[in-house]
């Protein structure tokens, strides 16, 4: 018998202007494994993640996380639930440090009020010692140890992703949501992405990958969801969606291996 599904998705649905994004899209992920999101562009992968993470509210099905609805909640109230993500267009901030860009994934477990940061009482210095040890430690799995003193806007385009992936995994969530991870990557950058996430699964980390270098969604992944035009056209092992006629019509087969 399988196993609860950690993350359930059910006849999601999303209109933009009246017309489908999403339309009645159902999966599960479960625990521990890779599930990726393939499909071409437009397709509504983006859209997905960002329902998943209330940045946008759906207009129909359902959303369940261990346990928990999450449709309709806020943003901030999912983070804390433990689910994480990067995005497809970088969102760091240049001018801080690359420490403190991956200290900004830890904002929902601060807990500071204007007095406790006027009059620093022992609570908070030993709060913030232990959220500065684990940005730390985060830095050094994703091998940004020796630059977190850097600005990030100084860093190259490989290591910025890093650093957002970094960001993502600090406050130690259940569930990451990775878009396009390796975008504008070259192939020695994209095997190092490879080994990562494979490090967060071997943890126990589960991931929803969002990506359009089929090398690596059929290295990484166990199961895989096929989008086009907002419909879910397939979903199954790497091996066998490679093969679907569905896929290879209408993804696959128009396009390269890393298109």
């Amino acid at each position: 018998m399988e196993s609860t599904p950690l993350l359930e998705v059910v006849n999601l649905t999303k209109y933009f202007g009246g017309l489908p994004a999403l339309a009645d899209v159902s999966f599960r992920a479960h625990q521990g494994r890779v599930t990726a999101l393939i499909g071409p562009n437009g397709a509504g992968k983006t859209t997905l993640l960002n329902c998943l993470t209330g940045v946008l509210h759906s207009d129909g099905g359902a959303i369940r996380f261990n346990g928990a609805d999450l449709t309709g909640l806020p943003p901030h109230h999912i983070a804390r639930l433990g689910i994480s993500r990067t995005f497809q267009n970088l969102r760091l901030f240049p001018r801080l440090s690359v420490l403190d860009n991956v200290l900004t994934g830890l904002t929902v477990q601060a807990d500071a009020s204007f007095l406790r940061g006027l009059f620093r009482p022992p609570a908070l210095r030993h709060q913030e010692r232990r959220l500065k040890l684990a940005g730390l430690e985060a830095l050094d799995i994703f091998g940004l140890a020796d630059k977190a003193d850097l600005p990030a806007g100084a860093l190259s385009y490989g290591d910025r992703k890093r650093v957002e992936m970094a960001r993502a995994f600090v406050s130690q969530p259940v569930l990451i949501l990775l878009d396009e991870p390796v975008a504008g990557l070259n192939t020695e950058e994209t095997a190092a992405v490879a080994v990562l996430i494979r490090q967060m699964r071997q943890g126990g980390k589960t991931i929803i990958l969002v990506e359009h270098d089929m090398d690596l969604v059929m290295n990484v992944s166990e199961q895989v969801v096929v989008l086009d035009g907002g419909r879910k056209i397939a979903v199954g092992a790497p091996e066998e969606v490679r093969v679907n006629p569905l896929v290879l019509e209408a993804y696959l087969g128009r396009m390269s291996p890393t298109a």
